[in-house]
């Protein structure tokens, strides 16, 4: 739908309205980029959720299960709040590219980056141990 001076108007019954009801229409490539980073953000928690899953399994057969099982909830959690990130993100990207406004920063990166290493060395560590 457009205006008499043909620029996009905002649709009112696309929701969520707090996103699709300020601004104009973007273009559609940098609204389907939008998606498609947001989708990234979530097969990375959904690969968090995965390799807690699967380090709960190895926690079974390993003699010191709890630290294996503390770094198994840590995963899924980290999982659960990416997802998050994902759609809070997703909001805010979209809001500021219909309202022609700079793009913010993707401010979880950093904290997951300094936890996935965190986590890689307390099992280097741990495996480090069982070696010696």
């Amino acid at each position: 739908m457009t205006s008499a001076d043909d620029s996009p108007t905002p649709s009112p019954a696309r929701r969520p309205a707090s996103v699709y009801g300020v601004g104009t229409e973007p273009g559609i490539r940098f609204s389907l980029a939008n998606e498609r980073t947001a989708l990234a953000w979530l097969r990375t928690g959904l690969g968090l959720v995965a390799g807690g899953v699967a380090l709960t399994g190895l926690a079974g057969i390993v003699e010191v299960h709890l630290i294996i099982d503390i770094v198994a909830v840590v995963a899924c959690l980290a999982g659960g709040a990416t997802a998050a990130y994902a759609l809070m993100s997703w909001r805010r990207n979209e809001r500021a590219l219909r309202l022609n406004q700079p793009l913010p920063g993707p401010a979880m990166l950093p904290a997951l980056v300094a936890g996935l290493i965190l986590v890689a060395l307390v099992l280097a560590g741990f495996a480090a141990a069982e070696l010696f």
